[in-house]
């Protein structure tokens, strides 16, 4: 059950086509997931075209202004068509595929090699053009990531599988923003373990044990 989602504030910027690239993506993948979401915000964005076209639309600026809008809300990320050729719905870990939301897919290309990071972690880079880069994460049963909090922001969504941080446990679907307030561990006991897709702005900084010897390092590993 998806108990973590954007803000209601974040759904609107998304709905209106005001988030920043990274967060629109994020949201978009977690509405893929999430039938609440879709339906918060196809009520927003039908909300936002009645006060528009309740306008006198004579008016050459408002007329401007719900064209638009209307543009930017049939640009958004969940409506995009998927060219064929990046039709690609799943990535592969060591002989398990998992199905990703609409809105990753067409990042399949772009996604790297799998690496091993530290005990049962794995980690596969994502190269997403202009908005930046991004990581799937995988966390065997088990697997954990050291203590640690944020020089930034880190957003991250649950694709497959739970697991827990210390502050909260993260199903399937689960969309999280953590920043410098925020000190967690996340780690996974499910049995088939958990696949995150994360974005991290600024590199993690380690807090607890021999792990903070990490930290001048963290950049090559966690960003």
């Amino acid at each position: 059950m998806i108990s973590f989602h954007p803000s209601f504030q974040d759904l609107q910027s998304f709905s209106a086509g005001n988030c920043e690239p990274a967060l629109a993506l994020m949201i978009s993948a977690h509405v893929d997931m999430c039938s609440q979401c879709q339906q918060d915000c196809i009520e927003i964005q039908s909300e936002m075209a009645g006060e528009f076209i309740t306008q006198p639309l004579q008016v050459p600026s408002l007329n401007n202004q719900y064209y638009n809008m209307m543009s930017k809300i049939t640009d958004l990320p969940i409506l995009d068509k998927i060219p064929p050729e990046l039709s690609d719905t799943s990535i592969e870990l060591d002989g398990k595929f998992f199905e990703l939301p609409r809105a990753l897919r067409r990042y399949v290309k772009n996604t790297g090699n799998w690496s091993r990071l530290v005990g049962k972690l794995w980690q596969a880079p994502v190269d997403l053009g202009d908005i930046g880069k991004a990581n799937f994460m995988y966390m065997e049963k088990g697997g954990r990531v050291p203590e640690h909090t944020h020089k930034g922001n880190e957003m991250t969504l649950v694709i497959d599988g739970q697991f827990g941080d210390g502050i909260a446990h993260y199903d399937c679907g689960d969309f999280t923003v953590m920043d410098n307030k925020h000190n967690h561990f996340p780690h996974s006991e499910a049995d088939d373990g958990c696949l995150v897709f994360t974005i991290v702005d600024q590199p993690l900084h380690f807090t607890s044990g021999v792990a903070r010897l990490l930290n001048p390092f963290s950049h090559l590993f966690f960003k």
